[in-house]
């Protein structure tokens, strides 16, 4: 579908990308790994038409389309939340003239070809899109894809512009699935997304109908959607088959193999050298001489990839702490009329290690501020413990620098008692070495302003450390360098994430936040999620974990709530019953289809037919949208299944 060729791209001295070639085919699901400022973003840039290369070609049919996600600043504003969605659907007009064009396109390749079998399943994903652009059809799609990403059915009359910067991300993110480009370029989409709407995000690009690049930090994300992995490193982009997990494995072989491949070849460098110098001047030798400098000359020489650098540092000590670090007891915390925590009892002893989860608008990151006295709150009880020194690493604490200061200022106004020398180290260790600390804030990316915020704690002491969402912007090596230095530390912490991968090794209890309290588990979270499907009896597929997660026991719900729950799982259920339908019948008409003409076809001289052509053509067609509606119709039935299910709980 989208071939890159020879891309080069370089600032100064310094290559971004060098001789780059790879392909991206129609159903591909890809991560972009590489540490911060290898180029991840660039290349999502060249790809989608933001930036040029030096040199080289991004090749891609004309029916190919685009859409792009950056890491942040996309602010929608002069419509409703409805409205915003809808527009989404502006170019669905195009699909017509792209149906055509790759139809004609289609008559004029082999039918053996792989490029063919590729626009001929092209054409029937643009097909059944038109099928699903009827009017009736658009509502359903558009709420159901607000709702996976966490919005609620209030909201979409509420004007765009009262949403934050993260809830504008999750309407960019919409934006974009509902429009189904041939390629979805993401950049960090799990950044603004709690763990439920990540779960849902997750299922939706596994089932998505065209190619997903995306560039994530978030191990558990990638193993779990990706099939192929590009990573950018110095410059070069090497490709790898499976996902995170897989490309860690394969890098490391690729590098030793490349480390023997080195020392071999300068060991026969090394030989050659040496004879050249001892019969240069010999003129017996004279030939065998020009032959080894000229042999020496074509040699391809091998390049070893230099480490790039990583985190590395641990917390200061923490100062003992009484046995009880801090209790709240009935705290309740609101804005004007809304409340956002009621009842919230819990007693956070030394050696906790929690992870605090909840479905989004529970209140986690206010929560998060309360216990750091951060925010005010109306009633309850906030009990310090003996001795309890606290650190807290807000949401968007790197938004919250100040950007005239230099990196060394910032650290020097934390009033920590270290002298200049301290904190110079403490800045070495997250990779601000030599005149970087003069650096303005102002001109650091987002991931060097998140380890500048991250230094600050470092150089605090303190027994209790507060984390709201501290992964966003460090990349996989700057993640395992604190997820070490957390595994050391003494003290207790919260860590508010929904990088899974990054809590469950370091969390020994799990803090559940909800509107009406806050429950406490034993284990991780993804015991905790174990939990949750065994009070379902074990009958809860995998797949529905973010629902329960997400609402509360049935028999904690009052009649008026169930009321609500009832009618909102009838209106659900009644277009997912009328598509259901549909899909019979179409399956039903292909099936009748495909046994008429393979009537035809086994019969020889049908091929000698100027119909056998356009018949192979029908029905391959025929069978490959044969095998959509079979799975659509599949995963359809196991969801009315599940909400007639929870109709039958509801009574």
């Amino acid at each position: 579908m989208i071939q890159l060729r020879n891309l080069m791209l370089q600032y100064g001295e310094r290559f971004i990308l060098r001789d780059a070639t790879a392909s991206i085919g129609n159903k591909d699901r890809i991560g972009l790994v590489g540490s911060n400022g290898a180029g991840k973003t660039t290349l999502l840039k060249i790809l989608a038409d933001q930036e040029e290369p030096d040199s080289g070609f991004v090749d891609k049919a004309n029916y190919v389309t685009i859409g792009y996600l950056p890491q942040d600043g996309i602010i929608a504003a002069g419509k409703s939340l409805y409205q915003e969605a809808e527009s989404a659907f502006e170019n669905t007009l195009t699909l017509t003239s792209k149906i055509d064009e790759a139809s004609t396109l289609l008559h004029s390749l082999n039918t053996d070809s792989k490029d063919y079998y590729e626009i001929l399943e092209l054409i029937g994903t643009w097909e059944r899109e038109l099928e699903n652009h009827d009017v009736e059809k658009l509502p359903y799609r558009i709420e159901s894809v607000l709702h996976g990403l966490g919005f609620e059915q209030s909201d979409m009359k509420k004007q765009t512009s009262e949403f934050s910067g993260g809830w504008q991300m999750r309407i960019a993110i919409a934006k974009l699935l509902l429009a189904s480009p041939s390629l979805l370029l993401l950049d960090e989409p799990t950044n603004h997304l709690d763990i439920i709407s990540q779960h849902w995000l997750e299922n939706y690009l596994k089932r998505y109908e065209g190619a997903v690049l995306v560039v994530s930090h978030d191990r558990a994300f990638l193993d779990e959607l990706c099939k192929q992995t590009f990573e950018i490193t110095q410059g070069n982009l090497n490709v790898y088959q499976g996902g995170y997990s897989c490309f860690e494995k394969q890098s490391k072989i690729r590098k030793d193999q490349l480390i023997r491949s080195f020392k071999s070849q300068q060991k026969e460098i090394e030989r050659t050298e040496k004879f050249i110098d001892r019969f240069r001047y010999k003129a017996s030798k004279a030939s065998q001489v020009q032959s080894r400098i000229k042999a020496l000359d074509k040699i391809e020489r091998i390049e070893i990839e230099n480490e790039e650098n990583s985190i590395a540092f641990s917390f200061p000590p923490a100062p003992r702490s009484g046995q009880t670090i801090m209790e709240l007891e009935n705290l309740c915390k609101s804005y004007g009329d809304l409340k956002v925590i009621e009842n919230a009892t819990i007693r956070i002893e030394r050696g906790d290690r929690l992870a605090m989860v909840g479905a989004n608008g529970a209140g986690k990151s206010t929560l998060a501020k309360v216990i750091a006295a951060v925010e005010p709150f109306q009633s309850g009880i906030r009990k310090l413990g003996h001795n309890t020194m606290i650190s807290y690493f807000a949401q968007h604490q790197a938004d919250e620098l100040d950007l005239s200061y230099t990196v060394l200022e910032t650290l020097e106004r934390t009033n920590s008692g270290q002298n200049t020398t301290q904190l110079r180290s403490a800045l070495g260790a997250f990779l601000f070495h030599g005149d970087d600390v003069f650096k303005k804030t102002s001109v650091l990316s987002g991931g060097e302003r998140n380890r500048l915020a991250l230094a600050k704690i470092l150089t605090q002491k303190a027994n209790f450390l507060i984390l709201d969402e501290p992964t966003n912007h460090l990349d996989m090596r700057s993640q395992e360098a604190l997820q070490r230095a957390l595994e050391s530390y003494e003290g207790a912490f919260i860590i508010v994430s929904h990088n899974r991968a990054f809590v469950d090794r370091i969390v020994n209890k799990t803090l559940e936040v909800r509107k009406d309290g806050l429950s406490l588990f034993p284990g991780n979270v993804s015991d905790y999620l174990i939990h949750l499907e065994k009070l379902g009896n074990g009958s809860q597929p995998k797949a529905n974990i973010a629902s329960s997660y997400l609402s509360k026991s049935v028999s904690k719900i009052s009649p008026r709530e169930r009321r609500q729950k009832r009618a909102i799982l009838v209106t659900a259920l009644g277009p997912l019953k009328k598509r259901h339908s549909e899909l019979e019948t179409q399956i039903s008409q292909l099936e009748t289809s495909q046994e008429l003409l393979e009537s035809k076809m086994a019969d020889p001289a049908f091929f000698k037919t100027s119909d056998a052509r356009e018949a192979i053509v029908a029905h391959e067609r025929d069978r490959i949208a044969l095998e959509k509606n079979y799975e659509e119709w599949s995963r359809l039935s196991d969801r009315i299944a599940a909400k007639e299910q929870e109709l039958d709980e509801l009574g």
